[in-house]
């Protein structure tokens, strides 16, 4: 057996041990790394909605779980054939880790890939010895986790963990749903509906683009003043005004270039794709729930003409993405550090978790 022989490590990590159950700290196993495997040493990592969503059993029913996977450390230690990062480096981890053999792999899009992969090796837990399921394959609360080496993407060291971290999920999401996309680009005009962390960071994303006018709609006047420091220029408050309109008349009555709807709402999405400009780009990055339906009349949709996107992890490619947006940011030209509102322990996920629904809080980052 692979390992055999060799020293696994227990380390405490944050496990969601069943349905709604509250979630808990406990001690955990971290084997030492297999073939093309890494044990990352975790410094920060950021409470994502999808790990409630983990927690409340709305992605699956494969309790434990080990929460946690918007993350950044350091390599402790790689198994056999890792020559991508070392022990020592400074990383972000992904959940999308390609496979470089796929058909899009192959086809030049392996931001599509269609076979990421993680550790193969599992993480226990170390009073019963049941296996944990890693929250998209990462489970970063803890002090250290077992990744696939190819979730480990190498970065400036200088930037803070806290900061970083945030690449590995939502705040890449939402930039690339702007940059990579929707493909904003200089002079566009933007409207982004849904101003959480996601739709934030879209803002920022169209900002560092080039965009002129960067119009934000949600139905919270608080969470308006924050888009509008990431760089909105409009906000719309669609609780009292129709955001359709009030987009078509921010933009000379034809509409915007590109709307990013950040909810995953039929209603929403209705809305983006009324306000788009002729030829525009709707770009979906919020995610709906199973039972979600569309109805929209075709003649509209073939009459509008342009593009009708859905954006994966903001269709990012984590070599070429994060190094690149952590450069920007350390050079003063796009502000991560603004999408943290707070930073907390271990044992404060539960609380951070109760925060989210109060809609004051962009990210919970836990230091470790």
């Amino acid at each position: 057996m692979e390992g055999a022989g060799t020293m696994a490590q227990e380390v405490r990590g944050v496990i969601a041990p069943g349905k709604d159950e509250p979630v808990r700290v406990e001690t955990i196993v971290v084997p030492d790394p297999g073939p093309g495997e890494a044990v990352v040493q975790v410094q920060a990592c950021g409470v994502c909605h999808t790990d409630l969503h983990y927690k409340q059993g709305g992605i699956s029913d494969d309790y434990p779980f080990l929460l946690g996977h918007e993350a950044a450390g350091v390599v402790e230690s790689v198994g056999e054939g890792v020559t991508d990062v070392a022990p020592g480096d400074f990383v972000i981890l992904n959940w999308r880790a390609v496979c470089g053999q796929c058909r899009a792999c192959l086809r030049g899009r392996p931001w599509y890939c269609f076979d990421t992969h993680n550790a193969d090796q599992k993480m226990t837990l170390a009073s019963t010895g049941q296996e944990l399921s890693p929250a998209l394959g990462i489970g970063a609360f803890a002090e250290k986790t077992l990744v696939a080496a190819g979730q480990c993407t190498k970065v400036d060291p200088s930037v803070s963990a806290q900061v970083a971290g945030l690449l590995g999920c939502g705040v890449m999401a939402g930039i690339g749903a702007a940059i990579n996309t929707g493909q904003v680009g200089r002079g566009d005009t933007v409207a982004v509906i849904g101003c959480g962390g996601v739709g934030d960071a879209a803002i920022a994303g169209a900002n560092l683009a080039g965009a002129a006018k960067i119009i934000a709609v949600d139905i919270d006047d608080r969470k308006l003043e924050t888009a509008r420091s990431m760089g909105a220029t409009h906000t719309v408050n669609s609780r009292e005004t129709d955001p359709v309109e009030a987009i078509r008349e921010l933009t000379g009555g034809f509409g915007a270039d590109v709307v990013i709807e950040a909810v995953g709402r039929p209603e929403t999405y209705k809305q983006a794709f009324y306000a788009r400009d002729l030829a525009g780009t709707v770009v979906l990055v919020g995610v709906p729930t199973p039972e979600m339906k569309l109805e929209l009349p075709l003649l509209d949709v073939f009459g509008r003409g342009g593009a009708l996107k859905s954006s994966w992890y903001g269709d990012c490619l984590p070599s070429r993405d994060f190094p690149m947006l952590i450069d920007l940011h350390l050079q003063g030209r796009l502000d991560l550090g603004a999408f943290v509102t707070e930073t907390i322990g271990l044992t404060d996920v539960e609380k951070a978790f109760e925060r989210m629904h109060g809609g004051d809080v962009l990210r919970s980052v836990v230091v470790l």
